[in-house]
């Protein structure tokens, strides 16, 4: 009855997104993924870095869940613009 796969989430909980433009040289992707860490509280994780490559990570942590996710579609909104894809 209820196929939780098929659903899309309206909030997504993790993004992927890669850049590519081959006439110069660039590969790139960055991961967004809401989190908890071992205290409960919600984390922002962003991964960047070479497509192939070890990258770089961050973790930012928020007050709850709601303003984690907030983060994590401005940060995209603002990638997008930059010219990553999902």
């Amino acid at each position: 009855m209820f196929d939780p796969v098929a659903q899309l989430e309206i909030f997504p909980r993790t993004l992927d997104l890669r850049r590519i433009d081959v006439a110069r040289n660039m590969r790139r992707y960055y991961r967004l993924s809401v989190q908890r860490d071992l205290f409960g509280r919600a984390c922002l994780i962003r991964e960047w870095g070479r497509i192939g490559a070890r990258g770089q990570s961050l973790i930012e942590r928020h007050e709850d869940e709601g303003k984690a996710i907030t983060s994590l579609m401005r940060l995209a909104a603002q990638k997008q613009r930059r010219g990553y894809q999902r």
